[in-house]
């Protein structure tokens, strides 16, 4: 059977996508209902309610390779092995931080070994799968990852493990992330649809060390009402996100924009963003030429030329009355709550927003849950290109799955995560935490579908 042991406090509480509170009944909706088991509390173990009946077009692919790979891999696992050779359970360990806006990131991998324990049965195997899962309550991925490095340090590391890509490097560098480069390329069936851009987040030294489990997007959102209130015609107002991929509307041209709606009384507020340190920054900085990594000799690099120019230019927003000058003072709720009250004409953060806090009652106003009404309201572009002609840039934070290869089962941790990678699976977890997909073939998915937002937003990674 397949165990996911919760190894955080007894008092961590479980919490659903949207940050609700959940019990361990609950929990398991969030889950492939595939005879899965999830304890909520420590060590406590649940067994989620039988298959699921749901048969929707989009498993057909998916389930179809699944059911080729597991009846090959489980062939794998009985080669050699005598008929009436003693039942066998193979553990694979799985370290995850405890994360509320993720528990579908262990429990794909534990839905891929389900998967093959059924090929195994079906085989007349008795041999299992079972998967440990530690999960962390560090406080965010660097913490966890800092924890991580000290499990290895003293040969406690797992077999597979959960993580932030920007520390593939450091993990690679110090011998705990197996090179998937062969891996990767012997089994296209998994791995043929991935983005390619989401690969660059995920080499050291021009080789990949990790898979992409998730992605995001990030970007400017803007009020188009106001757009029309100021005098804008539907095609500026529409053909703006291609006039920024384009390279022919640049950083400059969205601070004076911005400017001319607050001049022109259609909004209080310009321009507003995070209040506090964070990534979302570092697109502005590419935008400006910035470029944080070597390729060939993996070290990380500080362009202080280029950070200047993008720090010069949120300066010279808050000179000139763009944004506010004490936006870094502003609460969160401050700062989302001017957006969706129409006071303010640009937002910048994630899509993520769409479903947290801009569709439905919320943050001072209420907006239908309604794709024609938002898009007829909001529009989004990437950070413009810097100078006429440049390109555009945006940002997406994959988090990943890592194998280490000095685990002796690191082949079969590699295959779950190729399971986890497949449609189904990777689909449950993108439109139940509102992340964008890892495989261009996800958006054909119904499931994705309906989650509109996600969908739209997916071509914007073509510039992270």
């Amino acid at each position: 059977m397949l165990d996911v042991l919760r190894r955080s406090p007894a008092s961590h509480a479980c919490h659903d996508s949207q940050g609700k509170t959940v019990g361990p009944r609950d929990l398991t909706t969030l889950l492939p209902r595939r005879t899965l088991k999830l304890g909520c509390t420590n060590h406590r173990v649940l067994r989620a309610p039988g298959r699921s009946v749901r048969r929707g077009r989009e498993k057909g692919r998916s389930m179809r390779s699944i059911r080729f790979v597991t009846a090959v891999l489980a062939g794998a696992l009985l080669m050699g092995a005598p008929a009436a050779s003693l039942a066998e359970e193979v553990v694979v360990k799985l370290w995850s931080r405890a994360d509320r806006s993720g528990p579908l990131r262990a429990g794909n991998i534990v839905a891929a070994a389900e998967t093959l324990n059924a090929a195994l049965k079906a085989s007349g195997s008795d041999k299992t799968v079972k998967v440990q899962v530690f999960e962390n309550p560090a406080t965010g991925f660097d913490a966890d990852a800092l924890d991580l490095l000290k499990a290895f340090a003293v040969n406690q590391g797992p077999d597979l493990y959960v993580t932030g890509h920007g520390w593939t490097g450091e993990f690679a560098r110090s011998g705990y992330a197996m090179d998937m480069e062969d891996f990767i390329k012997k089994n296209q069936w998994a791995f043929g649809d991935v983005i390619p851009v989401l690969w660059d987040a995920v080499k050291y030294k021009g080789r990949v060390h990790a898979i992409p489990q998730d992605s995001e997007i990030r970007m400017f959102f803007y009020n188009k009402d106001m757009l029309r209130k100021i005098g804008k015609d539907e095609a500026f107002i529409e053909g703006l996100p291609a006039l920024v991929e384009k390279g022919e509307f640049t950083m400059q041209d969205l601070s004076n924009l911005t400017k001319e709606v607050v001049d022109k009384g259609a909004a209080q507020i310009g321009m507003v963003h995070r209040p506090n340190t964070g990534v979302d920054y570092l697109m502005t900085f590419a935008s400006f030429g910035a470029k944080f990594f070597d390729e060939a000799s993996g070290q990380l690099l500080l362009p202080k030329a280029e950070m200047r120019k993008g720090l010069e230019w949120y300066a010279a927003n808050a000179a000139n009355g763009v944004t506010p000058k004490n936006n870094t003072a502003m609460s969160w709720d401050e700062i989302q709550s001017a957006f969706k009250t129409e006071k303010a004409f640009i937002y910048h953060q994630g899509v993520w927003a769409v479903t947290e806090w801009m569709l439905g009652d919320a943050k001072g106003a209420t907006w239908p849950n309604d794709k024609a009404f938002f898009f007829k309201k909001v529009g989004w572009i990437p950070a413009p290109a810097a100078v006429k002609g440049g390109q555009p840039s945006n940002l997406s934070h994959p988090i990943v799955y890592v194998v280490n290869p000095k685990s002796k089962n690191a082949e079969l941790a590699a295959t779950l995560v190729a399971f986890a990678t497949l449609p189904h699976y990777n689909t449950r977890h993108a439109v139940t935490t509102a992340h964008t997909g890892i495989l261009h073939g996800q958006r054909s998915m119904p499931d994705f579908a309906k989650a509109w937002y996600l969908d739209a937003a997916t071509p914007l990674l073509a510039r992270s």
